[in-house]
């Protein structure tokens, strides 16, 4: 089983910001296996299968004030966002919404933001994974 794990691109600023919600490097992640996705952003998890990843678009630049801190919820469209930096990350769109904000799931989420390091090799196993850009 090929297991691809991707760091969080952490800018000093966010990682302040986010310590007091526990999102730190080291429980932070973002994980591709053969069958799932499961990301981790300090006390806030998401898990769905791949064949739920219907589709991907590179965003970015930011605001600040949008993205430091904790997970962030939009309010326009219910995405979630696990956001380390302002610069660059990778939308996720979901053919069904997924829990994410709120440990009952009463919030479901049609896409997910993530800031990963390494976003040219994320997205390359999202290619590989058959999940096509949708840009």
């Amino acid at each position: 089983m090929t297991i691809r794990q991707f760091d969080f691109a952490f800018d000093p600023a966010h990682q302040a910001a986010s310590l007091p919600f526990g999102v730190t490097p080291a429980t932070s992640f973002i994980r591709v296996d053969e069958t799932d996705l499961w990301v981790r952003f300090g006390l806030w998890s998401v898990r769905t299968s791949l064949a739920n990843v219907i589709g991907y678009e590179c965003s970015g630049p930011y605001s600040f004030a949008k993205t430091a801190g904790p997970a962030r919820l939009s309010f326009a469209d219910k995405g979630l966002t696990f956001a380390t930096n302002h610069r660059a990350g990778v939308c996720l769109s979901f053919a069904e919404p997924i829990r994410g904000i709120d440990p009952l799931g009463l919030i479901r989420h049609p896409g997910l933001t993530v800031t990963p390091a390494d976003r040219d090799g994320f997205v390359a196993a999202l290619q590989d994974a058959g999940i096509p850009a949708t840009t």
